[in-house]
């Protein structure tokens, strides 16, 4: 899939664990991994920091060969959910701090496009959200509102 502000079509990321089953190096049960989710969960780790906790610290491939879950639905089983998604947050967070790099260097266009970029990424994925009813129909993307959201 080509990149959406490029002409580039982008390199191809890691593939999944072909294997279906639990590894046979993987001591923890599944009890066990859902606790160590909830509690990397509640120190306010996102979901794909989880996953990559789990890998290197514990030699967990993947939370769903494990449990049988993933680890959105973990979550969502001990209600433990973000405000917004987490690919909304990281799109936020970088256009907050693009926007305090505006404040002080008024003449950079180059972040100036940047901003508008990252912003128009913002702007796609909440009519996505909306459509899909994960974020309210009613949801707006103020910047200094979401300041709030974003930065817990």
């Amino acid at each position: 899939m080509a990149r959406m502000h490029s002409r580039k079509k982008g390199k191809s990321g890691s593939t999944r664990p072909a294997r279906l089953e639990k590894p046979v190096w993987v001591e923890l049960s599944s009890e066990e991994v859902e606790n160590e989710v909830t509690k990397l969960a509640r120190k306010g780790f996102s979901q794909s920091l989880i996953g990559v906790k789990l890998r290197d610290s514990h030699g967990i491939p993947l939370v769903k060969v494990v449990t049988g879950k993933s680890i959105s639905q973990i979550l969502k089983e001990n209600e433990i959910e973000a405000s917004l998604p987490e690919d909304l947050t990281n799109l936020a967070k970088k256009a907050l701090v693009l926007r305090k790099h505006l404040e002080s260097n008024h003449k950079d266009l180059d972040s100036k496009k940047g901003l508008q970029r990252t912003e128009s990424k913002i702007y796609r994925l909440i009519k996505y959200y909306k459509k899909k009813k994960v974020l309210e129909p009613d949801f707006k993307y103020d910047p200094d509102k979401i300041r709030t959201l974003v930065m817990r």
